[in-house]
């Protein structure tokens, strides 16, 4: 196999169409999409917090068929964009109200993001780094991570990378007119999206790059009048409906939501800022295993520079690949310097992701046909970091050798009711022994990847295989990431409330009444598995907030006298308390109290058998 990807890698360039290798290459990197990001789609649950409650939002737009005004148990909840949940709502209408259905529209997101790399890739360095870019996009490490929640970035990524690369080719072709309404059009989605960001992921790049490479007087082809018209006609209708339907829209939505956020002073404030220090560094762990690669396109960067100074002009392919280089480099800076001034959380950047992606991937196909040694020692590197993890992942299976596997790992981690752990892959600091002992499978499956993958990457680079060398490393985190799937459906009884709800469902009757202690996020996936109103109990809070000042908004807030009353008096209560607050509401309760389900600390009381 690595023989016939050596043999063949002169043959991936040497033609403009694709030829029979570039096909199969093609192939595998759309089976290793269907093996990472489809096969994913069916498990775990969903999550409690953003994840299910965004999900709530797209199922209650189908019950209510009001594709507006979004709605989370029964309350305004206005503070996002539409187009996710439009297009959960289509799939919730084929395949039902369901986890596959769920993250259907994020994983044909990944699907397009691949395709639209390998386009770009393609037409900016040739076919072996269109082949690279695909492969790229589907085994960065972010990339799987931020899409196993509910969350609109992989979209919006799409959105903003397919408006670019219009403007950019619209550029390189000024007559192909429609190429200049797609850059519009694909903008006013962006904006359906994720809301104003999109013009400042757009345009500011697209007038960078204007200014710094000599073309401003070109701003004139960019078909402003028409093209901001076809922009405001998509745009524009779902603002004006919402703010139609909606008292004080316009204030939440745009100052409360955009620029307020921004500033830090948002209200309710439930937002964190990262350290600058791990803001930036994250990012090398988000684009993993290539992020190893990022020297590479730092310095074919520098030498472009200094050779534009003197080399003639460009000319087609050289052009375009020179307006790629520039364009990913000013837009990648814009999105990272934007929220290094703004409040942000770690997935807010994952649209500077294939900028960078990129341009690895047209350095790292240059060096390649180079056969350069400096892509010895960045192997080498990424080969030693690998062999310390999976030593490490030897010693936890070793200390867990004996011990039992436990279903429900969150009664094992060592914190499991930290309230302050906020990044994506903290509660991994928790693992203890025991818990350890639950991951057994996936620590299997990546402590081999990592300790074989790598160091056959390396042997490869070093006998000058390097396409083999490439692939070597892909396969390893198509497998490594598939480890990181079977984990987390083990965190599933920690992260969901999934079991707890089919519990519950086969107890409850209409009349019964169903309630979350605290903020509704801490059990939002009650709301979608049991599809029934829930009453919160101090839980006014955060997204929660401005709906539940509207008139019409259900009277589901309830203080801790109102609980009291209702758990003394004849009706039958299901009470979820998350494990952060299981010592107070034992404290509060009165009278006898019966467990109906506990999971990972989290428990669902009851007042009558």
């Amino acid at each position: 196999m690595e023989r016939y990807m050596a043999s063949s890698t002169a043959q991936l360039d040497a033609h403009p169409l694709k030829t029979k290798s570039s096909r199969v290459a093609t192939a595998a990197i759309l089976l290793l999409y269907a093996v990472i990001y489809f096969g994913s789609t069916f498990s775990p649950a969903l999550q409690d917090d953003a994840d299910s409650t965004h999900a709530e939002a797209a199922r209650e737009m189908v019950v209510r068929g009001d594709w507006v005004t979004l709605h989370v148990n029964g309350i305004r909840y206005l503070e996002k964009a539409p187009f996710l949940y439009w297009t959960v709502a289509l799939s919730y209408s084929i395949f039902g109200a369901n986890a596959f259905a769920t993250r259907l529209p994020t994983a044909i997101a990944m699907l397009l993001l691949i395709l639209l790399a390998m386009k770009w890739a393609r037409r900016a360095y040739g076919e072996r780094a269109s082949i690279y870019a695909g492969l790229f996009v589907c085994t960065a490490a972010g990339y799987y991570l931020f899409t196993r929640i509910l969350i609109p970035e992989a979209i919006l990524g799409l959105f903003i990378g397919a408006s670019l690369y219009s403007f950019l080719t619209a550029l390189d072709e000024p007559k192909s007119g429609w190429r200049w309404y797609a850059g519009y059009a694909l903008l006013a989605l962006a904006v359906l999206t994720k809301g104003l960001l999109a013009p400042v992921a757009v345009g500011m790049p697209l007038a960078g790059y204007l200014l710094l490479s000599g073309e401003w007087r070109r701003w004139r082809e960019f078909r402003i009048v028409t093209g901001l018209l076809l922009f405001f006609v998509i745009a524009a209708p779902w603002h004006l409906l919402a703010g139609y339907r909606n008292e004080r829209f316009f204030w939440f939505y745009f100052v409360n939501e955009h620029f307020l956020r921004f500033l830090g002073r948002r209200y309710p404030r439930d937002y964190n800022k990262l350290p600058g220090v791990l803001y930036w560094s994250l990012h090398l762990v988000w684009l993993f295993p290539w992020s190893m690669y990022l020297p590479v396109a730092v310095r074919n960067a520098w030498h472009e520079l200094r050779s534009a100074r003197t080399a003639e002009p460009d000319s087609g392919k050289n052009r375009f690949r020179s307006r790629t280089q520039l364009l990913c480099w000013i837009w990648a800076g814009v999105i990272l310097t934007f929220f290094a001034f703004s409040t942000n959380q770690e997935y807010y950047t994952v649209p500077v992701y294939l900028p960078v992606l990129l341009l690895i991937a047209g350095a790292l196909a240059q060096e390649e046909e180079r056969k350069s040694k400096l892509l010895i020692g960045m192997t080498a590197v990424m080969a030693v970091l690998s062999l310390a993890s999976a030593g490490v992942l030897a010693a936890g299976l070793y200390v867990s050798r004996h011990l039992p596997f436990v279903t429900d790992i969150g009664t094992v981690l060592a914190k499991p009711d930290s309230g302050a752990e906020t990044l994506s892959m903290g509660h991994m600091l928790d693992l203890t022994g025991h818990s350890f002992a639950a991951l057994r499978l996936p620590a299997i499956l990546a402590m081999v990847a990592l300790a074989v993958g790598p160091t056959a990457a390396l042997w490869l680079r070093i006998r000058r295989r390097n396409y083999g060398a490439t692939w070597a490393t892909a396969i390893t985190m198509a497998v490594f990431l598939v480890a990181a799937h079977i984990a987390l459906v083990r965190f599933d009884p920690y992260l969901s409330s999934k079991r707890m709800a089919d519990a519950v469902a086969t107890q409850i009757k209409p009349q019964d009444r169903l309630m979350i202690y605290g903020d509704q996020a801490y059990g939002s996936s009650l709301l979608f598995y049991l599809q029934r109103p829930i009453e919160l109990v101090n839980g006014r809070t955060t997204s929660m907030w401005f709906g539940s000042t509207f008139p019409d908004a259900p009277k589901i807030h309830l203080k801790d006298d109102d609980l009291l009353r209702v758990w003394q008096s004849d009706e039958r209560v299901f009470l979820f308390v998350p494990i952060n607050r299981r010592a107070q509401v034992d404290a509060l309760l009165r009278g006898p109290r019966f467990v109906v389900s506990e999971s990972s600390g989290k428990v669902i009381y009851s007042n009558r058998r």
